[in-house]
């Protein structure tokens, strides 16, 4: 079932790149007492992804941190060293914390996965955007298929802010 808006994140294990090493951050430690726009793509270095969807939320980081948001994060279900290399390639920096769900198990928990194994994917995140505050989701928009960006797109999320 996929979570609502109202609902809380679920706790789990998501991965980013430390300093040296891939690092551990706890959903619920993450999102807490802060506001976060939490977006999710099929696949790090995919078309849609890579040439629109963390772009957009990239040069759209400043318009973010202006309706008071603390966080800006991209998550898929990729390896860390994945989502690392993309997020450099993506010129990413601070404007968005790259996020890894390797096993797929905090987007399961989500209700947000889709399998993309006839096209060679495998378990894999919807593309969404959602707004969390303190742990609860206040806002989620669920694109209807992975290559199609709109309701999730960086101007789009702006707007309901």
């Amino acid at each position: 079932m996929t979570l609502l808006v109202g609902q809380k994140i679920p706790k789990a294990i998501l991965k980013t790149m430390g300093a040296k090493d891939p690092e551990e951050v706890i959903t619920t430690d993450l999102f807490a007492q802060k506001k976060t726009v939490l977006f999710a793509v099929p696949g790090a270095y995919t078309p849609t992804c890579s040439a629109k969807h963390l772009p957009g939320y990239v040069a759209k980081a400043a318009d973010f941190k202006a309706r008071s948001v603390d966080l800006v994060a991209c998550l898929s279900v990729n390896d860390v060293f994945v989502m690392d290399a993309w997020g450099r390639d993506q010129k990413a920096g601070d404007a968005v914390m790259m996020l890894a769900d390797g096993s797929a198990a905090f987007t399961q928990a989500l209700g947000l996965d889709i399998d993309l194994t006839a096209a060679g994917f495998g378990i894999r995140s919807k593309r969404y955007a959602m707004v969390i505050e303190d742990c609860v989701v206040t806002a989620l928009e669920i694109e209807e298929s992975p290559g199609i960006l709109d309701v999730s797109a960086a101007d789009r999320v702006l707007l309901k802010l």
